[in-house]
Formats: structure tokens, sequence, C-alpha cells
């Protein structure tokens, strides 16, 4: 049995998210389909972690296990890519690797990035890839906020109910707010994250930065552990997963 290693740029928009589930379109289900086509056989791919319906990926990293070893790598990514480009998904690599190495478990640091649109007029160029917000953000509560939230903490408060992690309890290494210009990136980083972790995070510092909340309500509302004082989570639409470091 081989193992491969693949990158993964997608657009989430029109997808349920990464994961199979039960009814809808998945793209780890796309992906899974195409490449049991092409190989001719069974195949499932693991992903790094799954993103919700709309969250997209600049380099979304998997394995999957074949019987045949592919040799071709470059005639590969061009047969896959002729049916996946259509649906906005791309295989950027591939390479064997060892069977010890696994997408998810393997993993050591997730990086997401966030992006808002913070100016007048919606943006057309890039709708669906970003959060378009016309109140003006003050950046400087928004850093503070993010300097309160960086570090290992119990985040219940942005966690989801359907979340199934056993512990709340995160650490997030770097937090990193820029404003280019209308443009607002948000870059977290943390080994893992709960379910709707980082939107409910940057749902909860647009709350303080555009003066609905002072910096001590929130960081009480942090401090209280209670999802139900939690902001409403930023859209998914804004939501990347930037990259993931072995």
């Amino acid at each position: 049995m081989h193992r491969y290693k693949i990158l993964i740029e997608y657009v989430g928009t029109n997808f349920i998210g990464w994961q199979v589930q039960k009814k809808g379109n998945s793209i780890q289900g796309l992906i899974q389909k195409k490449f049991s086509k092409i190989l001719k056989e069974r195949i499932t791919v693991t992903g790094s972690g799954r993103t919700d319906s709309g969250v997209h990926a600049i380099e979304q990293s998997a394995h999957f296990d074949c019987e045949q070893e592919i040799k071709d790598y470059k005639n590969f990514l061009k047969s896959v890519n002729f049916f996946l480009n259509k649906n906005l998904i791309s295989i950027l690599s591939i390479k064997k690797t060892k069977q010890i190495f696994h997408a998810r478990f393997s993993a050591k640091i997730r990086c997401y990035l966030y992006i808002i649109y913070n100016r007048d007029s919606p943006t057309s160029l890039n709708q669906n890839r970003g959060w378009y917000l016309r109140k003006r953000l003050n950046l400087n509560l928004m850093k503070k906020g993010a300097k309160k939230l960086t570090g290992t903490h119990d985040y219940s408060t942005f966690r989801s109910s359907s979340c199934g992690s056993k512990s709340p309890v995160r650490t997030i290494i770097n937090f990193k707010i820029i404003r280019n210009k209308d443009k607002i990136k948000i870059k977290i980083k943390s080994r893992s994250f709960l379910q709707q972790q980082v939107r409910s995070m940057v749902g909860c510092l647009k709350y303080l930065a555009e003066g609905k909340w002072d910096l001590k309500y929130f960081e009480k509302v942090f401090k209280l552990k209670k999802r139900s004082l939690c902001a409403p989570p930023a859209p998914a639409c804004g939501l990347f997963l930037e990259k993931v470091i072995y």
C-alpha cells in the first residue's frame, strides 16, 4: 500500500463543508470520487481537519492510500484537476510519504486567515471571499482583544454547541491583525481549534471594534465561558484554512 500527501485549494461556497455527510456535496466526497475513478480503486481521503460549509482553503492538507504506485505526478494532477477545477477545487501538489504520516494527527500547527472588507461599498471582485462591513472598525481595540485571546485558555465562550471535542482548552500561538487600506487580515495559529472557534472570536472582536462592547466587557464574556454570551459568529465566507505545518 502506498501513501500520498496532497495539498488542496478550494472555494467552499457551494459545499456543505470538507467532510462527507449523508446529504449534500462535500469537498472530501468529490475528491474521493474523482480519485477512485482515475486510480480504479476505492480511495478514502483524510484531511487535516474539517472546514465548515462556506469556508475556503488556500492550502488544505490531506493524505490517501492506494494499492498502485503513482509514478507520473504531473499527469495525475492534470487528470484530477480536469475534473475538479469546474467545482473550484485544485490539487496543488502530491508526494509520496511514509505510512506513519497522518494529515490530521501529525499536524503541529494550523494557520487560519479571516478577511474583512471594511469600506463604504461592497466588494464585487471578492464576493463570498470575505466579510463586508461598512462601519469603520477600531483596529487598535481589535488588537487589544486579540492579545487577551492569545495563549492557553478555556475557550468555551467560542465553542459551538455541537462541538465534539473533549476539552475546551486550546493554545493560540499567534493572533495577528493587519489592515491594508480597506482590507483587514486576521491570522490565527494553533495546533487545533474548537468548532466555530475562529469565527466566534472574530464575531466578538467585531463587537469590540465597532463599539458595541468595551474591552472590559469583552474580557468578561471570555472569562465567563458561556456560549450564550458570545456575539454572532462571523460568516463562513471570510474564513480560509491558510496552511498546515507538520
